[in-house]
């Protein structure tokens, strides 16, 4: 078990040591889409935030009164909705051309995750600050890091594949790296998995606890 263990460390340490610097890439990206989203709450009209915060109260109306999806249901529906954005990706690593688009979903993901919170904490202060902790936060303290690490596989196989294609001198086997690159994919899915449960589950108890007490 503990030779495993170490095995299984070994594994990852070396493959963060060899995607170093696109970790550390894929890393700004996201935080630039975060920074990107931000400032888009700044740049809407005031009826475009008056409509989003009507439906957001309206939402949240509901939370309290407790008409929200069953949990089985919500569950199912964000493990699909995570399941589909990272098989893209896993897709798109695949050929060459995709490179481009990982970077846009990655920063897309970032820019989402920014709009939320910054608009939550925009229209609604304090209130607004633990809504997006209890309802946004947590399951993104899980998923950036399972995108991150999706995209950063994606995108250096998507590399590999443009070295074989284009530089004669570098001829890496493809189905060994393949075989690895579907692994991680695999692996994010577990991670992915952990996330839904605490976003079908937990979420909406700890939405409804602020909804009720702050609202």
């Amino acid at each position: 078990m503990r030779g495993n263990r170490n095995r299984f460390g070994q594994v990852v340490a070396s493959h963060i040591d060899e995607n170093r610097s696109i970790y550390i890439f894929t890393t700004i990206l996201f935080l630039m889409g975060i920074i990107f989203g931000a400032i888009i709450v700044n740049s809407l009209s005031l009826t475009q935030k008056h409509d989003l915060y009507m439906y957001l109260t309206q939402f949240f109306g509901q939370v309290s009164d407790g008409q929200i999806a069953q949990s089985s249901a919500m569950f199912t529906q964000s493990f699909a909705h995570y399941a589909k954005y990272v098989g893209l990706m896993w897709i798109l690593g695949l050929s060459i051309i995709g490179l481009p688009v990982i970077l846009i979903l990655l920063f897309l993901k970032g820019v989402v995750v920014g709009f939320t919170v910054g608009f939550l904490v925009n229209q609604m202060g304090m209130s607004g600050f633990l809504l997006s902790f209890v309802s946004v936060m947590p399951q993104n303290f899980v998923l950036v890091p399972a995108f991150i690490i999706v995209a950063t596989g994606a995108i250096s196989f998507s590399l590999i594949m443009i070295r074989n294609q284009f530089i004669k001198r570098s001829n890496q086997p493809i189905f060994p790296l393949f075989i690895r690159y579907s692994m991680l994919i695999l692996c994010v899915g577990a991670i992915l998995a952990v996330a839904s449960a605490f976003e079908a589950y937990i979420s909406p108890y700890l939405m409804k606890i602020v909804v009720s007490n702050f609202m």
